[in-house]
């Protein structure tokens, strides 16, 4: 395991009616559980192998015996705040704990693989921020090789802005952009993918 790459990713446990809110508009609060709990284990599969030290946050309560495997994953309680709040507290910790380079992942991304996640650990030997563009305006990942606390300031959080104004945030700072992700958040996202639509009986 790397003792210079973190690798934190914020996660909530899956409780019908409570995840995937958007999406169970379109396919009801079951199957929207269903998919969240599917992202949940691509996600526990493809970063367990990631050569890096592995965090998991819950937004909550940490939950014991679950897909994240407590010798893989060092799990942790997320702050109370906005998601810049939150994201900024983990960064900051990481990077008084004495880590390199850090990143930052959803749990909900089936678009994101291991390869990925490694290529932009690699980005950031070389760039002093790595971002990951979702199709809705957001970033799916973020990493940076040093503390740089402006990127969670002034960001209009969960709106189609959050990119650009991370990119405006970090103008003076070298860059690498990977390429466009989308999320699962509505249906629609979801009947892109034949293995979802597949849960979801479509």
């Amino acid at each position: 395991m790397s003792k210079q790459n973190c690798l934190i990713i914020f996660t909530r446990k899956p409780e019908l009616g409570k995840v995937k809110t958007r999406l169970a508009k379109g396919v009801g609060d079951e199957f929207a559980l269903k998919i969240y709990e599917y992202l949940l284990e691509h996600t526990a599969k493809i970063t367990s192998q990631v050569n890096a030290h592995k965090q998991v946050w819950y937004t909550n309560e940490i939950v014991k015996d679950d897909i994240w495997d407590d010798k893989i994953f060092k799990k942790h309680v997320q702050i109370e705040g906005d998601l810049g709040e939150k994201m900024r507290f983990v960064f900051e910790e990481a990077f008084k704990s004495g880590f390199v380079n850090v990143l930052i992942i959803g749990s909900d991304l089936l678009d994101i693989g291991q390869d990925m996640i490694n290529d932009a650990f690699e980005y950031l030997n070389q760039r002093e921020v790595v971002v990951g563009p979702a199709k809705d305006g957001g970033y799916y990942l973020l990493g940076m090789n040093h503390f740089i606390p402006e990127v969670f300031e002034d960001i209009n959080w969960s709106t189609s802005q959050v990119f650009q104004q991370t990119l405006d945030r970090i103008s003076k700072k070298t860059v690498a952009i990977l390429d466009e992700k989308n999320d699962i958040d509505f249906k629609e996202d979801a009947m892109e993918h034949e293995e979802l639509k597949r849960l979801i009986n479509f």
